[in-house]
C-alpha cells in the first residue's frame, strides 16, 4: 500500500471520527437543553400544560428548546414573563 493510500485511509478514519464527535456533542447539548423543560407536565400530545399568563386560562402547548411556548408574543410582557418563569421552572402549571 503506498504512503499516499495510508494517509488517506488515516485522514478519512480521523475525519469521520471527529464527525461522529460533533453529531454525539450537539446532540448532547440539544438534550440537555431539552431536559430542563422535561418537568413540564403534558398532555397525551406532549403539549406541555401551563397557565398562561397574558390570558389568565389553561393551555396546552408545545414548547420549543428555549422555552417559549407557541402563542409567545415577545412584544406582550406577560409572554416575556412566562418564558422567564418557564426558564427558571416556576411556571404555573396544572
Amino acid at each position: 500500500m503506498s504512503n499516499r493510500r495510508r494517509l488517506e485511509r488515516l485522514l478519512r478514519t480521523k475525519l469521520n471520527a471527529v464527525g461522529r464527535r460533533y453529531e454525539e456533542t450537539k446532540r448532547a447539548y440539544t438534550d440537555a437543553k431539552t431536559a430542563r423543560l422535561s418537568n413540564l407536565p403534558t398532555d397525551e400530545e406532549g403539549r406541555a400544560r401551563i397557565v398562561c399568563r397574558r390570558h389568565a386560562e389553561k393551555r396546552a402547548v408545545p414548547v420549543d428548546e428555549d422555552g417559549r411556548p407557541a402563542c409567545y408574543d415577545p412584544d406582550h410582557p406577560d409572554c416575556r414573563g412566562c418564558v422567564d418563569d418557564v426558564r427558571a421552572d416556576r411556571i404555573e402549571t396544572w
